[in-house]
C-alpha cells in the first residue's frame, strides 16, 4: 500500500468547495478525469454507506467513517463493485478493503486549501498521480467561477 497526498488552493470559502465537491452534480463534473459519467450513491453522513459508480456499474463500495462539515471527511473503502453488484470476495476487492481516503478543507485567508491523503494499491499509484491533480483543478475551476 502506498499513501498519497494532493493539495490545491481554492480562491472560494470552504462552504463553496464543500458543498461543490459532495454535491451530486458537482461530483459528476471534478471526478471526469476518474472515468466520465462517475456518480454516487448513497450519503456523505458518518457511519453511511456510499456507492462511488462509473456508468457501466462498476465502482467501489465504502463507508463514511468521520464527517466534520466544511473540514473532514474520512472514507473508509470496503470492497469493488462489478456490473451493480459487491464483489468483496473478488482478488481486486481484497486489494482496496479497509484503505481510506481523506478530504480536508482548511481556510487560507478566504480561500480554502483542499488536501487529499490516500492509501492505494502500488498498481493503482500511477493513475492516481495522474488523475488527482486533474481532478482537483477541475474542482478549482468550477468552484472559482
Amino acid at each position: 500500500m502506498k499513501k498519497l497526498q494532493f493539495t490545491i488552493l481554492i480562491d472560494a470559502p470552504k462552504e463553496k468547495v464543500w458543498q461543490t465537491m459532495l454535491d451530486p452534480e458537482g461530483y459528476k463534473i471534478w471526478t471526469t478525469p476518474f472515468c466520465e459519467g462517475s456518480y454516487f450513491e448513497g450519503s456523505w453522513n458518518k457511519g453511511e454507506k456510499i456507492r462511488f459508480l462509473t456508468p457501466d456499474g462498476n465502482g467501489m463500495t465504502s463507508m463514511i467513517v468521520e464527517n466534520k462539515p466544511f473540514e473532514f471527511v474520512s472514507i473508509q473503502h470496503l470492497g469493488m463493485i462489478k456490473d451493480g453488484m459487491e464483489a468483496s470476495d473478488s482478488p481486486d476487492s481484497q486489494t482496496w478493503t479497509n484503505m481510506f481516503e481523506n478530504y480536508t478543507f482548511s481556510d487560507r485567508d478566504g480561500a480554502t486549501e483542499v488536501t487529499v491523503e490516500m492509501d492505494v494499491p502500488p498498481e493503482y499509484e500511477a493513475f492516481m498521480n495522474r488523475t488527482w491533480p486533474e481532478a482537483l483543478a477541475s474542482l478549482k475551476e468550477i468552484c472559482e467561477k
